[in-house]
């Protein structure tokens, strides 16, 4: 259990955690577990990321959160998996199917690159806290808004990957700015979101992240090492 004076120091601790999160848990979950867990007064976060996907989550704790926009405003890079064999209704593999595109189409990568149009879709799967399965939620119409990709790279799978994904399925690689929905830009491109994960943003690499599950191991007293200064995150 922790002492007083380990608590005092907490309350007074600003800096930036680097969280791998887990796939299938809500960013708003690893916010409020984190700040329980060791009795955070104020905790932010960088930059939400789907409970689907796994990978780089930034939390600002303390003064940290006078930075809010600035990380908001890096550039983010992620990896995953699209699902070419099928389109659903939210984007990503949780939702219904709506259609069989041809299987493992070659997209024209030229017209994702650059400044791209994008609608979020109608649909979207959420997790709540407690269920093993996903719902899709009807959240309305979108508007179309641009958002700008740096870099996009699709190839195929090994062939050991193809056995366990399936034919249609392909690896791809993004570097894009806050505003891109992967999902949308997936789903134009004639796919579906089968695997993500968030491997950068801005300077700070999954490398520097601890997982979550560490973290929850972590005694108090140890923790505020697991946080990195304002002076070293704002270098």
């Amino acid at each position: 259990m922790a002492n007083l004076t380990q608590l005092k120091a907490l309350e007074n601790l600003d800096g930036f955690l680097l969280v791998d999160k887990p796939a299938g848990i809500a960013f708003s979950s690893i916010v409020k577990t984190i700040k329980r867990r060791f009795g955070l007064i104020k905790v932010g976060h960088g930059g939400s990321l789907d409970t689907m996907a796994s990978g780089l989550f930034i939390l600002l704790i303390g003064d940290a959160n006078k930075f809010v926009d600035r990380v908001m405003n890096e550039t983010k890079e992620f990896e995953g998996t699209i699902d070419f064999s099928r389109l659903t209704n939210t984007g990503d593999i949780y939702g219904e199917n709506i259609s069989s595109p041809s299987p493992t189409p070659s997209p024209d990568l030229s017209q994702f690159r650059g400044d791209v149009f994008l609608t979020e879709p109608k649909f979207c799967s959420v997790k709540k806290e407690g269920e093993a399965l996903y719902s899709v939620v009807d959240t309305g119409e979108h508007k179309q808004f641009m958002a700008h990709v740096y870099r996009l790279e699709v190839k195929d799978l090994g062939q050991g990957q193809v056995e366990v994904q399936g034919q249609g399925v392909k690896a791809f690689s993004l570097k894009c700015d806050k505003n891109v929905i992967v999902r949308a830009l997936v789903r134009d491109m004639g796919g579906t979101l089968a695997s993500l994960r968030r491997t950068k943003i801005g300077k700070f690499s999954i490398e520097e992240a601890i997982r979550f599950d560490m973290l929850l191991e972590t005694e108090m007293k140890d923790f505020a090492s697991c946080v990195m200064p304002l002076s070293k995150a704002l270098r």
